[in-house]
């Protein structure tokens, strides 16, 4: 959702500013004024190609920033932004920044931060639908079209995809391991010998896991027994040997308590070294005890650095670590393991891809089925949207086409494509062969009113939606984008009174003379009292008595419907 714009030096546009309303927003003014330069700012935002020939005259660089809510994050292109409905204390909040120089260069930011353009694209463009521009019209895109039966058909699909797509997963897995097996089966025999080679030499060593750190802490006592066995000896004599700290500590307690008679602080000292001197006996008898342990077997200590030779000659061909020797051999032992038991091995692999075969054929005819019978159901709906549009006899056609097993998506075992049919007995073609943009719009127009609150696009906006459309059918097309509306940010450039009246924020936009003579576009929000103005130019050129008391009245109408 579009919280705000802002333009600066963009073809005719010096400065200007537009805040969209949650609902409809009408553009209006005189043809050549300036609007296309508007839409141009919204592409530029969507990540669209940058053109310096579009800065104005004069200018350095163009500026085009936006402030969007809802927005998908640019790390995470597959989030669905949250419908037009939703609270904003809820949605994520973005804010873009695009310059480009008159020299064609281009800088982007989102948040402050530098990004790509494509960074740009991913966080903007899935958001917004410009409709009358086909490049930038998600509906003109086949591919998105089962997204948008799906969502329509909401339970009467989704528990058939769900099942659907967790089959298609299970038989992806299944192919994938028959192929590992097969894979490993057909290992090269050089390849088999090398792996044979290290199980067998691992093998005959045969190390377990933690063994070389525990080896290493017991040789570095081993090795070093002697020089242990007199330090805890000089430590246990230091302590309890003649004139050692015990006897030095007793003469210090004796001669305290002495004097303690005639200070009891002293008598307090003596009974705190008594406590130290426990901690010293003890440790004296440990000392002892670690010294009388200590045991030197030269047979013993040869084992020891004989064993971790060869755990070391592990780690230098297979290291650094003695986990890496294990990762080794298990994957040795795995190709040994799939070449040895090959057939059983693949038979047992296949058997496990058929049976998953077989599920993902049943999911898959039952989620055909819930297609085809929501696909009628919604091509009904969008008709009799376009009925409402009085556009003829023209009809939207959910086709479907089931695909080979080895075309199957994660979307499906079928294509989805929304066809357009100009009128009985014509041929139905792709929505991108249209040749006007009115009538794609208008398409557009109806696909979006019946996906209401489902649809993943939160802004749409018309730029053509009103080509050669005029009385009733104007009041039916101002109808129809109000419903669309309650759904939708909605955003019109448009001609026609009909539809001007019904927006909730009105924007015009007029060509005036600029500094030094030069044109340049004004964009302003009209308040309620200008609007029956503009609303009278747009019926008869002018504003006239009896076109202003039109205006009032049309105005007045479109708000009394809400």
């Amino acid at each position: 959702m579009i919280d705000e714009i802002q333009v600066e030096n963009l073809a005719l546009i010096r400065e200007a500013a537009l805040e969209p309303a949650r609902g409809l927003t009408v553009l209006t003014g005189e043809t050549g004024a300036g609007k296309t330069a508007l839409l141009s700012a919204l592409k530029l935002l969507m990540g669209e190609r940058a053109d310096k020939g579009a800065v104005r005259d004069g200018e350095e660089a163009l500026s085009v920033a936006g402030r969007f809510y809802g927005v998908a994050s640019a790390e995470d292109p597959e989030t669905d932004p949250p419908s037009a409905e939703s609270g904003l204390g809820d949605l994520r909040e973005v804010v873009a920044v695009r310059r480009v120089t008159a020299d064609g260069r281009s800088r982007v930011s989102l948040d402050g931060r530098m990004a790509s353009v494509g960074e740009l694209a991913r966080a903007v463009a899935p958001t917004i639908d410009l409709c009358g521009q086909h490049e930038h019209q998600q509906l003109m895109e086949a591919s998105r079209h089962v997204r948008m039966l799906d969502a329509w058909a909401n339970e009467a699909v989704a528990r058939a995809r769900a099942v659907y797509e967790d089959a298609f997963a299970t038989a992806s897995a299944s192919a994938a391991e028959l192929a590992r097996v097969r894979e490993a089966g057909e290992a090269s025999s050089a390849k088999l010998d090398e792996a044979r080679f290290v199980l067998q030499r691992i093998d005959a060593v045969d190390p377990r896991e933690g063994e070389y750190d525990e080896l290493a802490a017991e040789l570095a006592r081993v090795e070093h027994a002697e020089a242990l066995a007199v330090a805890a000896n000089a430590a246990h004599e230091a302590l309890a040997g003649e004139q050692g700290a015990l006897d030095a500590l007793g003469s210090a307690i004796s001669a305290l308590d002495g004097a303690a008679r005639y200070d009891a602080k002293l008598g307090e000292f003596a009974e705190s070294l008594r406590e130290a001197g426990y901690v010293l006996e003890d440790m004296a008898r440990e000392t002892r005890d670690y010294r009388e342990g200590v045991e030197f077997d030269p047979e013993a200590l040869a084992r020891q650095q004989e064993r971790m030779a060869s755990l070391q000659g592990l780690v230098r061909a297979y290291g650094p670590r003695m986990a890496d020797v294990l990762e080794r051999r298990a994957e040795a032992a795995e190709l040994v393991s799939l070449v040895d038991d090959a057939a059983e091995r693949e038979r047992a692999a296949r058997q496990k891809l058929d049976r998953a075969e077989e599920a993902l054929a049943q999911a898959a005819s039952v989620l055909a089925e819930a297609r085809a019978e929501a696909a009628p159901r919604f091509a009904e709906a969008v008709c009799a949207q376009m009925g409402r549009l009085e556009m003829g006899g023209a009809q939207l056609v959910c086709d479907l086409a089931p695909l080979e097993r080895g075309q199957w998506t994660k979307a499906g075992p079928q294509t989805v494509e929304f066809l357009f049919r100009p009128g009985a007995g014509m041929r139905a073609r792709p929505l991108s062969r249209i040749a006007s943009g009115g009538e794609v719009s208008r398409v557009m127009l109806a696909v979006k009113v019946v996906l209401g609150e489902v649809d993943e696009v939160d802004t749409l906006v018309f730029d053509e939606v009103d080509a050669g459309v005029g009385g009733s059918t104007a009041v039916a097309l101002a109808d129809v984008l109000a419903d669309l509306a309650r759904t939708h940010q909605v955003i019109v450039v448009t001609h026609l009174a009909q539809v001007a009246v019904r927006g909730e924020a009105h924007y015009v936009v007029r060509k005036a003379e600029g500094e030094g003579g030069m044109p340049e576009t004004d964009l302003r929000r009209l308040a309620e009292k200008e609007r029956p103005a503009e609303i009278a130019r747009m019926l008869s050129g002018d504003a006239t008595e009896a076109s202003l008391a039109h205006a009032r009245e049309m105005l007045a109408r479109a708000r009394s419907r809400g």
